[in-house]
């Protein structure tokens, strides 16, 4: 009787105490992993080109200094057209701060504010000591739209539930989910590699987060998608968060408008450098 007593301390009896109970969802919907596939498939393959009104925030995040930087919101505009093309364009009190097109291969960034532009190749060819110059345009474009699958990848689906706290601090609530991991075969090999993972929450089968991986495994970009809200192109999240961990990059993105399949001049995708402009080449 001496141990148990001992390792119950002074009290002869069990201590209760209450524990917040967390709260399902009303509704949990069920999904196999070909409807996942088939939701993801059927809106990308319906959209050519998509035009999005926001307020970019970013954050630069330097932790082994233990520094964060937040510079001030711009008014921008993000433009994707299928294949690859990008537009992303900033202001600041009604300013043009930065200016950037890709066609998917190359891309132009002209800086007014700098006098400066870059032009480069869509993939980094070399690796820059400068984490910011590995920064290429493709992350906006995977970001703004959830891409459907490509014939060759491969896939598999988990359910899981998370737990989720509210600002308060009052209440837990369950969040049922199911993980769509997206692979592909290494080449020359029978290895399967991470692509993306998107997760749905069950209540409405929405994406919610998206987390992408280089050719080699590592994962280089977490987005999260909340607050969805009906635009002019349908059900579209009003709120994007883009973490870059390697670069130390944070972009917040509040979604003003949406318009899907418009349409674009013919130079949309195009960034005429200014006469005079110091120009920067990144491979």
């Amino acid at each position: 009787m001496t141990l148990p007593l001992a390792l119950a301390g002074c009290s002869l009896f069990p201590t209760t105490r209450h524990l917040p109970v967390p709260k399902a969802p009303a509704l949990v919907q069920t999904a196999t992993p070909e409807q996942l596939v088939a939701q993801l498939n059927g809106r990308w393959e319906g959209l050519k080109n998509l035009t999005s009104t926001v307020e970019i925030q970013a954050t630069e995040l330097k932790s082994s200094e233990g520094v964060e930087k937040a510079f001030p919101s711009a008014r921008g505009y993000i433009i994707i057209g299928k294949p690859r093309m990008l537009r992303v364009y900033g202001t600041y009190f009604d300013l043009p701060i930065f200016n950037m097109a890709s066609n998917g291969d190359r891309f132009t960034l002209v800086i007014p504010p700098k006098n400066i532009a870059i032009e480069g190749t869509s993939t980094v060819t070399e690796k820059s000591p400068n984490q910011l110059e590995n920064l290429r345009p493709d992350f906006f474009f995977d970001a703004i739209a959830v891409r459907g699958l490509d014939p060759d990848d491969s896939y598999m689906v988990s359910a899981d539930t998370d737990t989720i706290e509210d600002p308060a601090k009052k209440h837990l609530y369950l969040e049922p989910e199911y993980v769509l991991t997206i692979m592909r075969h290494k080449e020359g090999s029978r290895e399967l590699m991470p692509v993306r993972q998107v997760t749905f929450h069950r209540d409405d089968l929405r994406p919610y987060e998206q987390t992408l991986y280089d050719a080699q495994g590592n994962l280089t970009t977490i987005i999260s998608y909340s607050s969805y809200a009906r635009f002019d192109a349908g059900e579209y999240p009003s709120r994007v968060v883009i973490r870059r961990p390697i670069e130390g990059i944070l972009l917040t993105l509040a979604v003003q408008r949406v318009h899907e399949n418009v349409d674009l001049p013919a130079d949309e995708f195009e960034v005429k450098i200014p006469s005079g402009m110091q120009v920067k080449r990144l491979q």
